[in-house]
């Protein structure tokens, strides 16, 4: 140890110089959550809410029940699952977490004081020390500018999380819906198939109706009221898939979905470069490249301090009788005999090394994302269409005209009822190809950041335009 004297005047000026520097980190008016309510409102047109008081919480209630109070939209359902979804609010949870290590990472490290008075023969000593981890202040603003990446990261998350609670909501939305719809039209089959199963008894009663087409009817009727049982299950299921989604409880349960999906537009737009969209929207690609510019930052912080692993300086004050008043410091360092440092710098290189290749993977697998979603939204829009304007309007043709015959008695009852079940599986499968199209608009809209891009309906080719994937490209960039 060497012991240096120094004036009581600087010993003051470091202080105040060390006070100042403490300062610098303070905590946030919004706590970070403002990129995650402007991502709600320029991707969603949606308000994104942190829950942290009775005041908010009656506010939300309120808003919630407003919603509520019409039949259901699927705007209507994003909103109060951005509302309401604990899961959601619990996950903001990280934004507080991160914004608290920004600031202890600001914050000096406290110091240390000691104190001893000892007695030998005639004398008396007294010996007061003041210790400060030097380290921890020279390297202050390195370790500050990670933690801030590090909050900046945890913004970006929270706000992909808030867009995949949004997509959820969605998918569940559109499922409840198109579940509730089919289950209704089970209904009607039934209804149907029953009174033609009780017509077919009558006419097998009065000899007028063989033993095979009864059987056949009865069949029919027995099948369908199996499938409204069936349909009714799957319907409650996706209802509360949908309600605990939303995050509803109590009465709040007893909303009202509308009786169909929405239409299916009339177009279907083309769009272009959309993986070039994604790699410029993705929250969790920019998240992910944060997390290698922190990685990148602690590994030049490991070289930094691979020499000096402990360092502190201390302020010393002592007395003895024989002596008097003794002032100065002392640096103590910790010598590096046995531990130079090298597993250190060499763990936070693979850590860096992980951290680049995550980023590539999550680039490369959004690339991918892209492409299949897209694929599945234009297909699930064809086949939709193609139900919409050819599979129905020719099975309402062949009803007219059976109708016509049946009214010039040209066909039969049972003409009627066999057409009518060939009807079933034309309108279940187009109520099936509207949900997928609209699931699949969901998805096309998770993988390219939460919302599509302006519409581009020009000569675009049917499928996104891929770009060669340099190296570059791999990470994001």
């Amino acid at each position: 140890m060497t012991s240096h004297f120094f004036s009581g005047g600087r010993i003051v000026a470091v202080a105040s110089a060390l006070v100042f520097l403490a300062g610098c980190t303070t905590f946030s008016k919004d706590g970070g959550f403002n990129t995650v309510s402007t991502t709600a409102s320029e991707r969603l047109g949606k308000d994104a809410v942190l829950v942290k008081t009775d005041e908010e919480r009656d506010a939300v209630a309120k808003r919630t029940q407003e919603l509520l109070s019409r039949p259901l939209s699927m705007d209507d359902a994003v909103q109060i699952a951005l509302l309401n979804n604990r899961g959601l609010q619990a996950s903001y949870g990280e934004l507080g977490i991160s914004e608290a290590d920004l600031v202890q990472a600001g914050r000096l490290p406290n110091p240390g004081f000691s104190f001893s008075r000892t007695h030998g023969g005639n004398d008396l000593s007294i010996n007061r020390t003041f210790t400060l981890g030097l380290l921890n202040v020279l390297t202050l603003p390195l370790a500050t500018r990670i933690e801030s990446r590090r909050f900046e990261q945890t913004k970006l998350l929270a706000a992909d999380a808030m867009l995949k609670v949004a997509a959820d909501a969605r998918r569940a939305y559109v499922n409840a819906v198109a579940a509730e719809q089919a289950a209704a039209y089970a209904a009607q089959v039934k209804d149907s198939a029953e009174a033609g199963a009780e017509l077919a008894l009558r006419m097998q009663q009065a000899g007028n109706f063989s033993k095979l087409d009864y059987a056949r009817e009865q069949a029919f009727y027995a099948d369908a009221v199996a499938q409204l049982a069936k349909m009714r299950q799957q319907s409650v299921s996706a209802r509360e898939k949908l309600t605990r989604t939303m995050g509803l409880w109590g009465a709040g349960t007893q909303y009202t979905l509308p009786d169909r999906l929405p239409d299916l537009p009339k177009t279907r737009p083309e769009l272009n470069d959309l993986e070039s969209f994604a790699m410029q929207n993705r929250l969790d690609i920019q998240a992910a490249k944060l997390q290698t510019q922190s990685v990148a930052s602690s590994l030049g912080l490991s070289k930094a301090t691979r020499f000096i692993n402990a360092l502190d300086v201390g302020y010393q004050n002592n007395f003895t009788t024989s002596d008097g008043h003794e002032q100065g410091y002392e640096i103590s360092v910790e010598i590096p005999v046995f531990n130079w440092g090298g597993s250190k710098v060499a763990r936070a290189g693979a850590i860096y090394m992980q951290s680049v290749n995550r980023v590539a993977e999550t680039a490369i697998n959004a690339r991918s994302e892209v492409r299949e979603s897209y694929s599945a939204y234009v297909t699930d829009y064809d086949v939709a269409k193609h139900y919409r304007d050819e599979v129905v309007p020719i099975r309402k043709t062949i009803s007219d005209e059976l109708l016509l015959r049946y009214n010039g008695m040209l066909a039969s009852v049972f003409e009627l009822l066999s057409d009518s079940r060939d009807q079933v599986g034309a309108v279940n499968s187009y109520i099936d190809a509207l949900k997928d199209y609209w699931l699949a608009e969901t998805d096309l809209q998770q993988a390219v950041g939460g919302r599509l891009p302006p519409l581009a309906v020009a000569s675009a080719p049917s499928a996104p335009t891929t770009q060669p994937a340099s190296s570059t490209d791999s990470e994001g960039k």
